[in-house]
Parts: C-alpha cells; sequence; structure tokens
C-alpha cells in the first residue's frame, strides 16, 4: 500500500474513533437521563426567588456599550499575548505595527472616556 493511503487510513480511524467518542457519552446520558416532567422544570431560575410578571426588561444602554468596550479590550489581550511571547523574532517592523494597534486603541478608550460610556451610574 503507498503510504498516501496509510496516511489516510490514519486521518478516518482518527475521524471515526473522535466521532464515536463524542456520540457515545451523548448516547449513555440519553438513555440514562430521567424523563419526568415537573411545572417546576419549566420555571425560569431567578436565585430561588419564584419568577412574577414579564420576563422582558429594558436595560440602560450604557451596560451594552460598557460590554462592548470590555469585548474591544478583551480582543485586544487576545493580539497582545502571542506578540509579546514573540517579540524578539519578529524586529522593529513589528513593534511599530503594534505600537499603531495599540495607539487606535488608547484613542478609542479616550473618546469613550469622554463620552461617558464607562460611567456606571
Amino acid at each position: 500500500m503507498p503510504k498516501v493511503v496509510v496516511d489516510w487510513l490514519y486521518v478516518g480511524v482518527f475521524a471515526v474513533v473522535g466521532i464515536v467518542l463524542t456520540v457515545i457519552p451523548l448516547v449513555v446520558v440519553w438513555l440514562l437521563a430521567p424523563r419526568l416532567s415537573l411545572p417546576q422544570k419549566q420555571l425560569t431560575y431567578e436565585s430561588g426567588v419564584i419568577p412574577f410578571g414579564q420576563a422582558w426588561a429594558q436595560f440602560n444602554v450604557r451596560y451594552y456599550l460598557f460590554a462592548l468596550i470590555f469585548v474591544v479590550f478583551d480582543v485586544e489581550v487576545i493580539y497582545l499575548y502571542p506578540w509579546a511571547t514573540v517579540f524578539r523574532d519578529l524586529g522593529a517592523f513589528a513593534f511599530y505595527e503594534m505600537l499603531v494597534f495599540l495607539v487606535i486603541l488608547f484613542v478609542g478608550l479616550i473618546y469613550a472616556w469622554r463620552k461617558g460610556a464607562l460611567e456606571w451610574v
């Protein structure tokens, strides 16, 4: 058998084993899980407090903006950490490129701060 066929055979066996090891626990849980339907299971869980009224509530847009700013700076860390681990191998161009990236983010932070998006009150 050619080496390419053997390599693809390994890939196929690995894929089948992966699928089987993923499906077996799901099937076992489905077979063993109790199916007793109680009315309490249909209630929303609110820290032990029995829910009343509408589930829909209007939130202030500041919470949304605060969450968006958090996501932006969280994504910044996703880019900064790998860059910092290989910083010595990248050279000066990568340093200045990351500096531009950080300046853009800093300008965005200053803009959000001035617009009051970071005010929690």
